[in-house]
């Protein structure tokens, strides 16, 4: 069942760590457990001499669990990055962008994290999980990629999907990732469409939906 495949991921990290207390055979013995995608980490660096694209740079791929935990235990939190970077996890192929064919009839749920909770490394591990994981089960083809972005006042998590047409999808998502990431009752979610976030401004952009 795919909405296993997400404790898979978490319960792999346990296995790991009791395998090498009494096992002595090298790391490429060790048998490796598959992921759903491969999914491919982004870097953007907040060089104002270059473009944008210059400074979206793809870092590597991935498509086991262990890898994913060895990526994610060899880079900087996201909380550590400098002001205007952001970390990029999408699906092999998809570029982080409005403009890439999967992504241009999509939009994103978007979550403003507020310094002060401290909660940015959390939430952006959790969405991971959540997408490497498949735990959207039959919603996670829907699943483009995410972005955080780290930033003076507050903070933002983007979870990317396909197609701002499938509300079905959308909402589920939502709902399913507010439930993981156990948010405040307070605190809301909002969807926007790519079309509608790249022809305004900041908050002028219009939410589809809100949870």
């Amino acid at each position: 069942m795919a909405g296993n495949k997400a404790d898979e991921v978490e319960e792999t990290t346990d296995e790991k760590q009791q395998q090498a207390k009494g096992d002595d055979l090298s790391g490429e013995l060790l048998i490796k457990h598959p992921l759903h995608n491969t999914w491919t980490l982004w870097f953007y660096e907040n060089d104002r001499k270059k473009s944008w694209e210059e400074n979206q740079r793809e870092i590597t791929s991935f498509d086991t669990v262990e890898d994913f935990w060895s990526l994610y235990n060899h880079i900087k939190m996201a909380s550590e990055l400098s002001m205007g970077c952001d970390y990029s996890l999408f699906k092999k192929g998809v570029r982080p962008m409005w403009e890439d064919d999967a992504n241009k009839q999509g939009g994103r749920w978007l979550l403003n994290v507020e310094k002060k909770m401290n909660e940015l490394d959390r939430f952006w591990l959790e969405v991971l999980l959540c997408m490497v994981g498949e735990a959207f089960d039959e919603y996670s083809d829907e699943i483009c990629g995410a972005v955080v972005n780290v930033r003076a006042r507050a903070d933002k998590i983007g979870i990317w999907t396909a197609d701002f047409n499938h509300s079905t999808s959308i909402m589920e998502i939502g709902r399913r990732l507010k439930s993981r990431l156990t948010l405040p009752p307070k605190m809301v979610m909002s969807y926007q469409s790519h079309k509608d976030t790249a022809s305004k401004v900041g908050a002028n952009s219009k939410s589809m939906f809100t949870l």
